[in-house]
């Protein structure tokens, strides 16, 4: 039997091209989305990636802010130290400057005058006592105003003294200290 053909071959040619044009455009439809699954599979990868470097980052950072905060302390509690260093160096060397100071006044204190009280605050050196005579009290300031360890000797108050002897007085004076500069260059 032959063949027969009942629709014109212009239909049967135009199913055949449609059927061959939905065959393409389904496959170029499956690779559009398989390739838009693996570059939003590759974005996705990327941002996690990029996420746990951030997390990385952050902890390396809060281990740091841990190391700056130590530090810190540590230079804090140095600068203390070496502050109590230097006062303990400062009171080391102005240590044989006291036994001077008690020195040149036992020097500086003539015969016939009593101390009685001797109180220093700061560089200044109060002094009250008993004297046989005015010349005594004199003496004495000069003695001072002489003596390297002295300076700017002041009498503030001379009065008698009856029950002490005839001619007694009792007297205060400051005196401010000085260290001389051969001291002061040894100590350096």
């Amino acid at each position: 039997m032959s063949r027969i053909n009942l629709l014109p071959w212009r239909d049967q040619y135009r199913q055949e091209k449609k059927q061959e044009y939905f065959t393409i455009l389904g496959g170029v439809f499956i690779i559009a989305a398989a390739l838009a699954y693996m570059w939003v599979a590759s974005v996705e990868g990327d941002i996690e990636f990029q996420n746990q470097r951030n997390a990385t980052l952050e902890r390396e950072i809060q281990q740091l802010e841990k190391q700056v905060a130590e530090i810190r302390d540590l230079k804090k509690r140095k600068a203390e130290l070496i502050d109590r260093m230097r006062v303990i160096q400062g009171l080391q060397g102005t240590r044989p400057v006291i036994v001077r100071y008690f020195d040149e006044m036992a020097r500086a204190i003539p015969d016939g005058v009593f101390v009685l009280n001797l109180k220093r605050t700061g560089d200044k050196i109060d002094i009250s006592g008993i004297a046989e005579s005015n010349n005594r009290v004199s003496s004495l300031m000069r003695n001072l105003d002489e003596s390297d360890w002295f300076q700017s000797p002041n009498l503030t108050s001379v009065a008698a003294a009856p029950e002490e002897g005839e001619l007694a007085n009792k007297f205060s004076m400051s005196v401010r200290t000085a260290v001389p500069k051969s001291e002061q260059e040894e100590g350096k």
